[in-house]
């Protein structure tokens, strides 16, 4: 075998021993979370009612109704929707969180925001994004075969590619590492996944919430990358106990999108 040969051989290789262990971390820890005993140690935590339900299928609706509308004239991406869109976001939030803390939740003791430190997560949210991409990628591979085409990128990829200025794409950035991890976490493994995983249980939770999460993006292409994404960020919540690390694994996940997106050739993003 010549040179040429063999550096994509041991390439295709290399992958295969990480996709195997990538699957096998996430089959690990879906054992794990299964193993645990119904009744959790330290005092209850009150959790999501009838009202919560009835918010969260209403707001379903709502994003495919939105996403209906939208995949009929699909806008170009500008930087004043990008900023509206991000202000549309956060006040979404605001008015979920809001709502939670009229009803009288403790949203820290429900979405685990000191349940791990600081380091912890950082580590934890790396190991498990590195080890999400083998499984992510083959999904990307299997739906570029599917199409049998070169698919177009989302909206804010072409943007971000074909930025003519610094401060677009910083703020493109910003957005994308800080405020997308942080909101659409929060709305959908915090609040959809809670919701449905109360009534239906974890596999209905991480079926629905991945399903959605990959839906409300609106790029056919991204869809099954998406979803695998969306189920590896529903494990990480429920396996760690805490919302912050698959805020952490989004953001590292973005990040390294966007890295790629900088130095790749403008013609192939």
């Amino acid at each position: 075998m010549t040179a040429q040969g063999l550096i994509p051989a041991l390439s295709a290789v290399f992958f295969a021993l990480f996709l195997i262990v990538g699957v096998y971390i996430y089959a690990a820890l879906l054992r794990q979370i299964h193993a645990r005993p119904v009744i959790a140690e330290g005092p209850p935590v009150r959790t999501f009612g009838w009202p919560e339900a009835i918010l969260a299928f209403f707001l379903s609706n709502f994003f495919l109704l939105t996403l209906t509308v939208a995949s009929a004239e699909p806008p170009k991406m500008e930087t004043e929707h990008l900023i509206s869109s991000t202000i549309y976001v956060l006040g979404l939030v605001l008015a979920l969180a809001l709502f939670l803390l009229l009803r009288r939740f403790d949203l820290d003791a429900l979405a685990g925001f000191s349940k791990i430190g600081f380091t912890r997560t950082l580590v934890t949210a790396a190991a498990l994004i590195l080890f999400a991409y083998p499984i992510i990628m083959l999904a990307d591979v299997g739906t570029q075969h599917f199409l049998r085409n070169n698919p177009s990128p989302q909206a804010i990829v072409e943007m971000f590619v074909g930025s003519g200025t610094l401060e677009q794409r910083v703020l493109i950035i910003f957005l994308a590492v800080s405020i997308a991890p942080l909101a659409e976490e929060f709305i959908f493994r915090f609040f959809l996944y809670g919701v449905v995983r109360r009534y239906f249980g974890k596999a209905a939770a991480l079926i629905v919430s991945a399903l959605l999460f990959a839906a409300v993006h609106g790029h056919l292409p991204s869809f099954a990358p998406l979803f695998v994404l969306g189920s590896c960020l529903a494990i990480a919540y429920e396996w760690s106990g805490s919302i912050l690390v698959p805020m952490t694994m989004h953001a590292l996940f973005n990040s390294v999108t966007l890295i790629g997106l900088a130095f790749s050739s403008p013609s192939q993003p």
